[in-house]
């Protein structure tokens, strides 16, 4: 398989935030240095940083957690 420019396959039709432009956006608009995704839906994309402050609250606690126990 050859991969794009951007570092997708050609065939990629997720959706992606880009975080250095702060927008959602087709797969090869900007490099995937740059991008969280894919997301199977705009709408998905479109809550990406939402979902990764999630993640990270959840990780602290768990890190915090592990701390105290041991």
């Amino acid at each position: 398989m050859r991969w794009t420019k951007k570092g997708e396959p050609p065939d990629d039709d997720g959706w992606y935030y880009c975080v250095k432009h702060g927008v959602v956006e087709p797969a090869g608009a900007c490099a995937a240095k740059d991008r969280l995704g894919p997301y199977e839906t705009q709408e998905e994309a479109e809550h990406a940083l939402q979902r990764v402050q999630e993640r990270n609250e959840a990780w602290r606690k768990a890190d915090e957690a592990a701390d105290a126990d041991g």
